[in-house]
Formats: structure tokens, sequence, C-alpha cells
């Protein structure tokens, strides 16, 4: 077992690649889902970035 741990000499290049390799797969789930639920929020409360833009008028001709 720790002649597979020891990546025949290489683990200190191997293992650290496999650890930032998972830390960007977990980000790439995580981050997403976290944004999504913040414009979610930010959606049912009503204070969207955008809401500051004005909205045009919409007049009816008869």
């Amino acid at each position: 077992m720790s002649e597979f741990l020891s990546m025949g000499g290489y683990a200190a290049f191997v293992w650290p690649a496999y650890g930032l390799t998972l830390i960007v797969l977990v980000a790439n789930v995580l981050l997403p889902r976290r944004r999504h639920r913040r414009i979610l929020k930010q959606l049912r409360v009503g204070t969207d970035e955008f809401q500051s833009v004005s909205q045009p008028t919409v007049r009816h001709v008869p």
C-alpha cells in the first residue's frame, strides 16, 4: 500500500494534482448552485441588481 501511495517517487507531484482537480470539480458544482440560490432570493425579495434601471413606459394608442 505504501508503494502505491508513494507513486514510485512521484507522489509529491501526483497527489497535489489529484487534490487540485478535486477542488476544481467541487467548486464547479457548488459555486453555480450558490449563485442560483442567491439570484432566486434576490428575485423573491425584489432587490434585483437591475431594478434600478428604469422600465420603459407603455402607452396605449387609441
